[in-house]
């Protein structure tokens, strides 16, 4: 069972590192993108699908972190979850932040576009179409990132409450050991102290049994040999 539950904590890590470098290269192809609008979307799109999909392995990865049997495996996969979580919330920013230069990639193309000439009025009001999109694209995806930046930090906080609960558990049985270790050592003393008393007892009887050996034989010498 053991050895299923590391194969399974091994392959959720491994997809993790997978998809977290997928989003990385999506967010460069972000970064690098000058347009159209329709491959922006495509972006966000697929970006989108491997957040989900790096939310659900760190999920799993919990999951196997509090069915661990030892509490030191437990605390070490919660600390690796808490931190594939801030990776996380990290690339969504850097999302953000991607979209709102290729927004501005696109608005400078566009603008150069119609320095070019042709029917001004046309390429205007396409302009004006294609930038309203652009910005109702960029703020559905700016929403996006917001609630799941929100999730995260839900998430974030129950896993540090496990943490604390945790940490008051072995803090508990901290307690408990010590208050152990004083009644211990208080039964140590005790019979140390009792043994003690027993050898006083012993010599004590040694002694009257003697003392009352040589008065027997005393009175003895006296009845049998008064002369003496």
């Amino acid at each position: 069972m053991a050895a299923a539950q590391d194969v399974h904590v091994r392959i959720c890590n491994q997809e993790i590192v997978k998809f977290d470098l997928e989003v990385k290269a999506l967010i460069q192809d972000i970064r690098d993108c000058s347009g159209p609008l329709s491959a922006l979307t495509e972006l966000n799109t697929k970006v989108k699908e491997k957040f989900q999909e790096l939310r659900h392995r760190i999920q799993d990865l919990e999951q196997s972190a509090k069915e661990q049997d030892k509490e030191s495996d437990k605390q070490r996969l919660l600390q690796e979850v808490e931190n594939h979580r801030k990776q996380m919330l990290s690339n969504q920013t850097s999302w953000r932040k991607a979209n709102l230069t290729c927004k501005i990639a696109i608005d400078n193309l566009e603008k150069a576009e119609l320095l070019k000439g042709g029917d001004l009025l046309r390429q205007r009001k396409t302009t004006k179409e294609s930038l309203a999109q652009t910005s109702s694209s960029i703020t559905e995806n700016l929403m996006g990132i917001s609630r799941m930046m929100s999730q995260q930090v839900q998430q974030s906080e129950e896993a540090m409450q496990t943490l604390v609960n945790s940490s008051r558990t072995i803090l508990d049985a901290n307690e408990e050991f010590k208050s152990m270790s004083g009644t211990i050592q208080l039964g140590r003393k005790l019979i140390t102290k009792y043994n003690r008393r027993e050898l006083t007892d012993k010599l004590l009887i040694f002694l009257a049994l003697a003392l009352f050996l040589a008065t027997v034989l005393y009175i003895v010498k006296k009845r049998l040999f008064p002369f003496l």
